[in-house]
């Protein structure tokens, strides 16, 4: 969610924080800050507009300096207003403060932290968790920055990413981390720490990934790093290339429409020229992990949750492997019955989302060690926390609403499937070569589904003025059926819901009204006659129907019936098809409502907070 950047050098390093913020905007926030020593005392400034007016703030106010933090904050604790935004400071005497601080997480015992505080006269100037933590600092600072932050965090319950600067030690920055992503930079007589290697690409390709735990040192010539008992420690270095390019808007209206017409290249990348299945596109490991499961529990949240509800009926389907699909907010607090022989699949975009993280760490605990990760991040705390991984190559995704990450998760998830059903006996040559062709014929096929955005765009100014919408799916066309209908909701605010097609007369039929577009994904599949009689019964309730229809399932136009015509039926990879026209339809309709497409409110890209 939050994204933290942070410097030392012998160079101006204010612009720096805020090309690295500007970097971080796709995470998604409310306010922004900045801190830089300046004549010997911290200056700060901060706003709840975007990160170019805070640029424009700071160019004002004549910032540089040769230390500082800056931060995008999505606000949990307290209201998204200037007090609240960080950097947060500390130890306020005669207006000069002494401690400065940017976080990411929550503090999940801050009500008592803050109550100590209080007690010892502390006054808060903020409703945030934060705010707790740069106290505590001031009030463990005796003469050394470390030994403060290292008191500090033995006190915190919760998840945290912190970078700390002091106003006695002028170039230092103190970080930490345990729960939230933090990365260092290495540079030439100058050191970096950000929330994301991205933040600090073109200023440092040299990434150290802090572990949980983890306390970092950084001076202008040198890092020192310590674990959780205080005991110095090292952490590799790694060549760490973030393409800048990925994250320039080019020609297109916004990052949204342009990820989802970068599709069939990521799907291309994901595939990576695909020849042959074979378990070790998963690691070196594979095979004999896939050998011996018996049953397979996928974990997720959001979007990657329908990718994961997508996968069950493949995999059951082609692999004959039983699998359950957990939201994993919900995994972790509940009784569950733990097999060894389980292989636990985690699916995030970032492989950083905390919620997926905890329930990896709590399916490992109960006995799991079989685990696999779909990621599209190759560096990130999901990928190193698993025996297994599959990288999807996506790409950076600006967008908060994902569409690329999630037709690649898909294309990943299928690649599973099928290795899955290799290693058990149940895929004959035949079968593979029939699977792998249509696999690498995909990109194209994407490629003749987003020609059709005309006719979406058509569509989309009739469901502009309504405030509600159905979305009706069957089999495994039903997840596909509620990723419509979330991204509808997420970026155009009209409230939707999906439902199995067979479902609507036992309930949501009552809701329907020549008021509320009722969307239909219609493969030429097994279910189409059972279909069909759902969409009769909206017909007869003076339900619109809006159907995206395979082109050869004889559905035609009329009145009340609105189709657009797919360019061909795909078999089990229908469902990576029929998302992309549910994609365009809520974008060009969140466009037609103005809203901003990119950045929907109240959202964040990165969910790293429980």
């Amino acid at each position: 969610m939050c994204g933290i950047v942070g410097a030392v050098s012998k160079r101006n390093i204010v612009p720096i924080l805020l090309e690295g913020l500007q970097r971080l905007e796709y995470r998604g926030y409310d306010s922004c800050g900045v801190a830089v020593f300046k004549n010997g005392e911290l200056q700060r400034a901060r706003s709840t507009s975007r990160v170019a007016q805070l640029a424009q703030q700071v160019s004002a106010e004549a910032f540089d300096g040769l230390t500082g933090i800056a931060h995008t904050r999505w606000a949990t604790h307290g209201a998204p207003v200037t007090h609240n935004a960080h950097p947060h400071f500390s130890g306020v005497n005669g207006g000069q403060p002494k401690i400065a601080l940017v976080h990411n997480g929550i503090i999940e015992n801050h009500d008592e932290l803050r109550a100590m505080l209080q007690a010892a006269g502390y006054v808060f100037d903020s409703q945030t968790d934060t705010e707790v933590i740069a106290h505590l600092v001031h009030h463990h600072y005796e003469s050394d920055l470390l030994e403060a932050v290292q008191a500090t965090v033995k006190m915190l319950e919760g998840a945290y990413a912190i970078a700390v600067m002091c106003r006695d030690e002028p170039h230092r920055l103190i970080t930490a981390r345990d729960g939230s992503p933090l990365v260092l930079g290495l540079g030439h007589s100058e050191n970096f720490l950000a929330s994301d290697a991205l933040a600090l690409a073109g200023t440092t390709d040299q990434i150290i990934y802090l572990e949980d735990g983890d306390i970092a040192d950084l001076q202008v010539d040198r890092i020192w790093i310590y674990d959780q008992a205080g005991n110095p420690i090292e952490r590799p270095a790694q060549t760490v290339h973030a393409h800048t390019a990925a994250v320039e808007l080019g020609p297109y209206r916004h990052f949204m429409q342009k990820e989802i017409f970068e599709q069939p290249r990521a799907v291309a990348d994901t595939l990576d020229d695909l020849q042959a299945i074979s378990p070790e596109l998963f690691g070196d490991r594979a095979y004999g992990i896939f050998k011996s499961t018996r049953r397979v529990l996928i974990l997720a949240c959001g979007t990657s949750y329908y990718a994961g509800m997508t996968a069950k009926y493949w995999m059951e389907s082609i692999a004959k492997m039983p699998v359950e699909v957990e939201i994993a907010s919900e995994y972790r607090y509940r009784d569950s019955v733990p097999d060894k022989d389980t292989l636990v699949v985690t699916i995030s975009q970032s492989g950083e989302t905390a919620d997926t993280l905890a329930a990896l760490k709590h399916a490992q605990s109960l006995g799991m060690p079989n685990t696999l990760t779909i990621c599209n991040v190759s560096t990130s705390a999901m990928v190193r926390a698993c025996a297994l991984s599959y990288i999807t190559h996506a790409g950076v995704e600006v967008g908060v609403a994902s569409t690329k990450a999630f037709t690649t998760q898909l294309t990943a998830l299928f690649l599973l499937t099928l290795a899955m059903a290799q290693v058990h006996g149940r895929l004959t040559e035949q079968a593979e070569a029939e699977h792998v062709r249509a696999l690498r014929h995909l990109p194209v096929a994407i490629g003749s589904v987003l020609a059709l955005e005309p006719q979406i765009m058509a569509w989309s100014e009739r469901f502009a003025g309504c405030e509600n919408a159905l979305f009706l799916g069957r089999g495994m066309h039903y997840p596909i059926a509620l990723e419509g209908a979330l991204k509808l909701k997420e970026i155009s605010y009209i409230h939707a819901e999906a439902y199995p097609a067979g479902e609507l007369k036992h309930g949501p039929l009552a809701l329907v009204t020549d008021q509320m577009p009722v969307v239909t994904i219609a493969p030429n599949d097994a279910l189409l006659e059972k279909l069909k009689s759902n969409m009769q019964e909206v017909r007869a309730r003076g339900g619109e129907l809006y159907v995206f229809a395979d082109a050869d399932t004889k559905i035609k136009a009329a009145e009340g019936l609105h189709v657009i015509r797919m360019p061909e039926h795909y078999g089990h990879l229908s469902p990576i098809l029929h998302t992309i026209p549910l994609q365009l339809l809520a974008y060009h309709t969140a466009c037609a409502r103005g809203t901003d497409v990119d950045k929907p409110r109240n959202l964040a890209k990165s969910v790293t907070v429980e």
